[in-house]
């Protein structure tokens, strides 16, 4: 079923997120490693995280079938109603099928379209943008887009992983759109980037022939996160500030207009960093990291669903989506709820 050309407008209409079962806290890892609690807090903000085990069906598209379902719940629709289904992940749970058609069907809506992006921590404001313009141009009506991560599994919980093991967690988040006769509702202004030359700061080697030049990897490194940690630090840091002015700048706005900034949570400093440079009010920039560890594509929705849910999102209030990751890519999505 598709929307009626004409409609304008882009509506939030529901949300919601899933986290697998298990915890890992600072205190567990210190077990596992060579690290402390005072270690990982001072450079991540990160205290807890969640890991996912098949068995318990907390892949992808385990994950993401049930924040979906709560986001249907709460936008008082069924999966019936739903004409087109985004997953934005890395870590799908297979090269093929796509893990949006695995979640179309265990919700019973298999004839939908259904399709994953990859965009890396960057991908759900990737698919913001894609979902907005999808029911925007009249095309389709209701867009649930979702993102979801497991990048537990292509850890090594040992001294030698240590630098990607604290950061990561599992984690799926959705948010549902509705086409709406208000032309107003939806994007203000947005932006997408790649740099692709930097790949090699941070990348999933499947084989010797995926190493950057003049690097040798040893088996163990493939199948796991290989990052340089100052590289992308150095790289965030330097971005986020510049990406956040740039869409301020496309949409006319001053920073103080916008009611809250929903950013990829990578690392606590960085946000910081960012919430200073712009000096903007604690409570406009939402940090989750220390409860959830960095979930890649399901950052942004995770905090998304908390804030809608606790009233800190709602209609009439502008929000920054922001994200940067591996590629290196980076991107912002700006909307009016």
């Amino acid at each position: 079923m598709t929307g009626t050309p004409g409609f304008r407008g882009v509506r939030l209409v529901g949300t919601g997120r899933a986290v697998p079962e298990r915890t890992l806290t600072n205190a567990d890892l210190e077990k596992l490693m060579d690290t402390s609690d005072e270690w990982i807090v001072q450079r991540t903000g990160i205290r807890t995280r969640y890991i996912s085990d098949r068995a318990r069906d907390e892949s992808v598209s385990g994950l993401g079938t049930r924040a979906l379902g709560l986001a249907l719940q709460a936008a008082g629709l069924s999966s019936a109603d739903l004409d087109l289904i985004i997953c934005s992940t890395m870590t799908a749970d297979m090269p093929c099928p796509p893990s949006a058609c695995l979640i179309a069907a265990r919700v019973g809506n298999p004839g939908c379209g259904a399709f994953d992006i990859n965009g890396a921590c960057c991908g759900f404001v990737f698919g913001l943008n894609v979902a907005h313009e999808m029911v925007r141009g009249g095309t389709y009506k209701t867009v649930a887009l979702i993102g979801a991560d497991t990048l537990s599994a292509l850890q090594t919980y040992t001294t030698a992983g240590r630098g990607t093991a604290i950061i990561f967690g599992d984690a799926a988040g959705v948010a549902i759109f509705r086409a709406d006769p208000n032309p107003s509702l939806g994007i203000i202004a947005q932006s997408m980037h790649t740099d692709g030359t930097g790949w090699k700061d941070i990348y999933v080697p499947r084989c010797k022939y995926d190493a950057p030049p003049g690097v040798e990897l040893p088996e163990s490194a493939f199948g796991h996160v290989q990052m340089n940690g100052a590289g992308v630090f150095k790289f965030a840091v330097g971005t986020f500030p510049k990406l956040i002015q740039e869409t301020l700048d496309k949409a006319g706005v001053q920073a103080a207009d916008v009611d809250m900034y929903v950013c990829h949570q990578s690392n606590a400093r960085i946000l910081r960093a960012a919430r200073e440079r712009f000096n903007l009010d604690e409570s406009k920039l939402y940090v989750n990291i220390d409860r959830y560890g960095n979930t890649v594509a399901a950052s942004i929705p995770l905090c998304l669903d908390e804030l809608v849910r606790s009233g800190r999102v709602k209609p009439g209030h502008k929000v920054m989506f922001l994200g940067f990751g591996g590629g290196l890519t980076w991107g912002s999505s700006l909307w009016q709820f």
